[in-house]
């Protein structure tokens, strides 16, 4: 049982007769179909062949290739020169000093570059340190400033307070020599005393001066 399946039968008898069955497709059509895929196949199969010659013929040329370049990797290094000719060798000779000032004139400018780089670098950094110096400078400043306000402030509260009369009292008083000064002036008054009494006594006569004694 073919479900879903197109079926076409090509009978032929014996004596030439066609006998033929097909499904509900038609003959022509089924036979189209066939011839149509049967075309590919064989193409595919011509390119596959085809392309396995291609394949060989490239593989050959690779090979070639790859055996011509170690063949020259290997003059580069200086190997293998027996085989080489003069003029060989001259060309060998001119290609390397090509190669020498190409690698020579790279590796300058990749110097070059690469001093641009750190001078650039180095610039930035000097930017940098220099932004750094000044704002350090404008904080030593502020630091300067701060602390001549407080030296000022300082200042102006100890003159205001021994200018208070709260500082005028808190000074000791002087003391004073009462008892010395009065003693010394009733020596002095006793002294004035006895002198006058003295001259008193010389003006007396001595028999007053005795009856004053008693």
């Amino acid at each position: 049982v073919l479900c879903d399946a197109e079926v076409a039968v090509i009978v032929f008898s014996t004596k030439g007769k066609l006998f033929e069955y097909a499904t509900d497709s038609g003959m022509e059509r089924i036979l189209e179909r066939y011839e149509r895929y049967s075309y590919a196949e064989r193409e595919l199969i011509a390119a596959d062949s085809e392309s396995q010659g291609n394949w060989s013929l490239e593989y050959t040329k690779l090979k070639n290739k790859i055996e011509i370049l170690q063949r020259n990797q290997r003059h580069y290094v200086g190997e293998d020169l027996e085989s080489l000719s003069l003029k060989e060798l001259q060309n060998l000779e001119q290609q390397l000093d090509t190669a020498l000032k190409q690698i020579r004139t790279r590796k300058n400018q990749l110097i070059y570059d690469s001093i641009s780089e750190l001078q650039k670098k180095e610039k930035a950094l000097q930017e940098q340190n220099n932004i750094l110096t000044k704002k350090l400078k404008e904080k030593e400043k502020e630091k300067e400033k701060e602390k001549a306000l407080a030296q000022q402030a300082h200042w102006d509260q100890q003159n205001q307070g021994q200018s208070s009369p709260s500082f005028l009292l808190s000074q000791p008083l002087p003391s004073l020599a009462i008892s010395g000064t009065y003693q010394g002036r009733g020596a002095a008054c006793d002294d004035e005393e006895a002198r006058s009494h003295a001259r008193t006594n010389s003006l007396m006569p001595p028999w007053m001066l005795r009856h004053l004694n008693e």
